[in-house]
């Protein structure tokens, strides 16, 4: 047996016992003091983050399973069932997608590829390192990391194509993780640059009135995790998806006049960068802004996406298995499962006052591990109610206990647990196993070398005893 069928049986195997684990729960009673929802929220749960991590069906078929299940056993409300197809971040990816239809026909992304080697030079190192540099850049002025995938992919693709990447190439791989996590995971050292951020923020404000600064922020969180952490992503790509460029397929289009069509998408998306740069003073969400620059492409008389490029080329799959990774973030906390699993698990804790390494770690473990359990973005919603008395029973400030959570969500082990990571390898065309290879080994990485640095900077501002 060949080594991907080993692979493959395993996956069915692993599929198959998280469907016997996740019907024993939807049909076992609920113990004394819980809610019957809880633990059909968790069969539920554990069924669909165990499909989309084996992926053994495709992952719009379990998604689309996954809201059938949902609504059958009337798991929620069904605004909370679908509220993945009424989530802001679902409605700027198909936006976005359509855009990136239009990067691709219009040969603009060509262009910009071009201009990138001209930059960088043809060298896929060179590449690899400019692709999250460029990433890490417009987290400072693009506060939508969803914005920045759909915006990078394509040309990250069209990068490939210039340098001879086709499909399933290591090259192609590395260049479209090198865009997925290099605009999410030094952005998580950036206040305002993703929604988690935000989320914590606001959390903090509201159940303690504790406010985050700007710059303190930046300067407890940046140097590391987010300059240490783009140089990780960097080796990390060359490690799992070594490569050499082809260098005799560079085009030359990028030195003729610009099209038409190149220069209104251009137009375009100038106008939808400064929109979304500027949102803290239209108070327009990214993702209309998103979605009115796709209507714009497909517009006749303009018609950058043509009607036939829509519907041969539009990625559906993707939009589904998102709205439902989506709305599984929702149901984990309607349904009381991460409240649930918090209240459980933080009595175990070997937290003591007189071992702060051992808490800090011990913080970061939990935030991670509710980051698997309950996706990135629920992290800053599920532990913040705690903050107080993990406060007291590791003798930390409370502001650096919420900080800890900052550390827990970055360091991800597997895609679905980020939605901005998930739309990039779909548009990429990174299977979740490739990314799942790439996640833990960064995952690793960032555990042995990267939060021990943390450990040692925050101890010289004085975050820690």
């Amino acid at each position: 047996m060949s080594a991907s069928s080993r692979k493959m049986t395993l996956a069915r195997w692993t599929a198959l016992a998280v469907l016997a684990i996740a019907v024993i729960l939807l049909v076992a009673p609920a113990p004394e003091g819980w809610e019957p929802k809880v633990l059909r929220g968790a069969a539920l749960i554990l069924f669909a983050m165990g499909f989309f991590a084996t992926g053994v069906i495709p992952e719009f078929v379990t998604g689309l399973a996954f809201f059938a299940v949902a609504s059958l056993i009337a798991v929620a409300p069904a605004d909370v069932i679908f509220a993945g197809w009424s989530s802001t971040a679902l409605w700027l990816t198909f936006g976005g997608l359509i855009v990136g239809i239009a990067v691709t026909r219009t040969g603009l992304g060509g262009r910009l590829a071009a201009r990138l080697t001209g930059l960088f030079g043809e060298t896929y190192k060179a590449q690899v390192a400019a692709m999250i540099l460029v990433g890490v850049a417009l987290s400072f002025v693009m506060p939508s990391t969803m914005g920045r995938v759909i915006l990078l992919v394509p040309i990250a693709l069209a990068l490939a194509d210039r340098l001879g990447f086709t499909e399933g190439r290591n090259g192609r791989l590395g260049l479209v993780m090198a865009v997925a996590c290099g605009t999410w995971m030094p952005a998580v050292a950036i206040l305002p640059a993703n929604v988690p951020n935000m989320v914590l923020a606001g959390t903090a404000e509201t159940l303690y009135d504790l406010h985050f600064t700007y710059g303190a922020y930046l300067l407890l969180h940046f140097p590391i995790i987010g300059v240490f952490k783009a140089i990780a992503i960097y080796f990390a790509v060359l490690m799992l998806f070594p490569d050499r460029a082809d260098g005799s397929t560079a085009q030359t289009a990028d030195a003729l006049p610009m099209t038409r069509d190149e220069k209104v998408l251009s137009y375009v998306l100038v106008v939808t960068l400064a929109l979304w740069a500027l949102d803290f003073w239209h108070g327009i969400s990214p993702a209309w802004v998103a979605l009115s620059a796709g209507v714009v492409c497909l517009l006749p008389g303009i018609d950058l996406v043509s009607k036939d490029d829509f519907m041969t080329r539009f990625n559906t799959a993707s939009v589904i298995y998102i709205a439902a990774v989506l709305s599984v973030a929702a149901i984990i906390v309607d349904s009381g499962v991460g409240r649930e699993l918090a209240a459980r698990i933080l009595p175990l804790l070997p937290l003591d006052p007189a071992t702060p390494a051992t808490n800090f770690a011990t913080l970061i473990g939990l935030g991670s591990v509710t980051g698997i359990l309950a996706t990135a973005p629920s992290v800053p919603a599920v532990l913040p109610p705690f903050a107080q008395d993990l406060a007291t029973a590791t003798g930390f400030p409370l502001v650096t206990v919420l900080m800890t959570f900052v550390l827990g969500y970055s360091t991800m082990f597997l895609p679905y647990q980020v939605p901005p990571l998930v739309v990039a390898i779909q548009l990429g065309g990174v299977s979740l196993r490739q990314a799942g290879r790439f996640t833990l080994l960064l995952a690793a990485l960032t555990i042995v070398f990267l939060l021990p640095l943390s450990y040692l900077w925050w101890r010289f501002l004085g975050y820690l005893p």
